[in-house]
């Protein structure tokens, strides 16, 4: 099935990115820590790539690949690429404008994100240069977003999906270098900023190459106000709230974050670890299924549309429930393996760990999130999405806050409500998404999900079960003096045994049979 293929390619390099993130962060954490670098770094990082999200993979690509795909299916190839020239110019505009002001305002922006810096002057400071050297990776990014949607439309995933891999081999890089130069934590904070523009770099020229190879060599035009480019803005204005819903949460809870000693590092940390799953899985059904639903609506073809969504429910919820589970029950052991040396300590892990378990608790809403919105979007409807993530806003903003306070008033750790809080609002956008597509008839479940879903919910937690059980017999070996390798050794066991629990468990019910793992394996 060429759906179950796609999300293999774009979900087995996402993989490849992400272990590559995990190496990145082993090295960063082991070189700044948790401290005032780590988290001037972490603001300055952020900061593009919460643009980058509002306005490429959040506004633009949920306006533009089901107009692309729909001019593809229905005009052909010389209309879509007219257009996608139009949005680009249009784009690349924006963009420009949007950098040179926010080197002007870059003080006001970390004060915006990061308010509680305000009172050390040191760390306000490296944060506002920083956030300019990084900057200029909005651009790269940004327009490397719009030649991914124009290629996936066209069924081609794998140059796109590589270029989160270019970003992670230039930062462990920069930060190997720091290193071995002997550089102090601020001078490889600088040397960490200017690769993230350095990369963007990179990652643009990849995708230019892979379009041009498509037959999509694009020219940059003078913009213009066409059809096109309108009925753009049109849908992508609400697609700001909508697809950037995830990015303004954590822009919330940075903020939050911010009043108190190194919980935005804390919760950098753990948000890497649930956007293992999230990005593999999740991100992966994100971008397959978009173009894929635009391209069978465009077609008039609403069976295949519908057996797509609920392929794609069961799929991200088959994978993603278990890995909910392991994460919440292991979250501790998971954290001490990866990052507890250097200058990362055991209270840092304690404090990572209790993060995680929160932000696991959501990981399903996530994913239901990323499996349901392009249900709106292939449809051209963004408003819709764009209003429950108004209401998810409010819901996180108001629970971060009431959380925040209520946590540390009651000697809990605080930035722990932070995560819980975005977990709770995310559940919530995700049935108020379910529950609407249900109501108009562009989601029905079909019998298959109907069966399967609550045998997946059981065997997660079986799985949960036995993670719990090999964690308990194998800390000895989980503990830092026993050393990395036999560290990584009885983290894989535990892996391991929870993996082959939950396979039992869903083959010997038959949600999935072994002729079809067969075939999914293969491909």
């Amino acid at each position: 099935m060429k759906l179950y293929s796609a999300f293999a390619t774009v979900g087995g390099l996402t993989m490849v990115s992400r272990v590559l993130g995990f190496l990145r962060d082993i090295l960063i954490a082991a070189a700044l820590g948790t401290g005032v670098v780590a988290d001037a770094f972490f603001v300055a990082f952020r900061m593009p790539n919460l643009f980058r999200r509002l306005f490429a993979e959040g506004a633009f690509n949920s306006a533009f690949v089901p107009l692309f795909a729909k001019r593809l299916e229905t005009e052909g190839t010389d209309a879509a690429r007219t257009f996608a020239e139009e949005a680009m110019a249009g784009l690349f505009t924006v963009l420009l404008l949007v950098t040179a002001i926010a080197q002007i305002a870059a003080p006001w922006l970390v004060l915006g994100l990061a308010f509680g810096f305000a009172d050390n002057p040191e760390k306000f400071d490296l944060t506002t240069a920083l956030t300019r050297i990084a900057f200029p990776y909005l651009i790269c990014i940004s327009l490397v977003a719009l030649l991914s949607g124009l290629l996936n439309s066209m069924y081609r995933y794998t140059a796109a999906a590589a270029a989160p891999i270019v970003l992670n081999l230039v930062l462990c890089s920069a930060v190997s270098f720091a290193h071995w130069r002997g550089y102090d934590q601020v001078a490889t904070g600088y040397v960490l900023a200017g690769s993230i523009t350095a990369a963007g770099v990179l990652q643009l020229a990849l995708l230019w190459f892979a379009a041009r190879r498509a037959g999509y060599a694009l020219r940059l035009r003078v913009p213009r106000m066409s059809d096109g480019v309108r009925r753009l803005i049109a849908l992508g204005v609400p697609g700001v709230v909508a697809g950037g819903i995830t990015q303004i949460n954590i822009v919330v809870g940075t903020m939050i974050a911010s009043l108190e000693a190194s919980a935005v590092s804390y919760l950098y940390y753990a948000d890497r670890l649930y956007q293992l799953p999230l990005g593999i899985v999740g991100v992966a059904i994100g971008v397959v299924l978009l173009p894929d639903l635009s391209r069978h609506l465009g077609a008039g073809d609403k069976a295949a549309a519908m057996d797509s969504q609920n392929r794609s429910m069961e799929l991200g919820l088959l994978l993603t429930v278990p890995a909910a589970v392991g994460l919440l029950v292991a979250a501790e052991p998971i954290i001490r393996v990866l990052f507890e040396r250097g200058a990362f300590t055991h209270r840092d892990t304690l404090a990572t760990a209790w993060a995680l378990a929160a932000f696991a608790a959501g990981l399903p809403a996530f994913v239901l999130i990323k499996v349901l919105q392009p249900g709106f979007f292939a449809r051209e409807d963004t408003r819709t999405p764009m209003r429950f993530a108004a209401i998810n806003l409010v819901l996180n903003a108001g629970g971060s806050i009431a959380l925040f306070f209520a946590f540390k008033a009651a000697g809990l750790m605080p930035h722990v409500g932070i995560a819980l809080a975005t977990s709770i609002a995310a559940w919530v956008n995700a049935a108020m998404l379910w529950g609407t597509l249900r109501l108009r008839g562009d989601f029905v479940t079909d019998p298959r999900l109907a069966r399967n879903l609550p045998l997946i919910g059981v065997a997660s937690a079986l799985m949960g079960v036995g993670v719990f059980a090999a964690t308990t017999v194998l800390n000895p070996m989980l503990l830092p003096q026993s050393g990395p390798v036999v560290q990584a050794a009885a983290l894989t066991g535990v892996v391991a045994i929870g993996a082959v629990l939950f396979a039992g468990v869903i083959i010997g019910t038959g949600v999935m049979n072994t002729a079809q793992l067969r075939r999914k394996l293969k491909r």
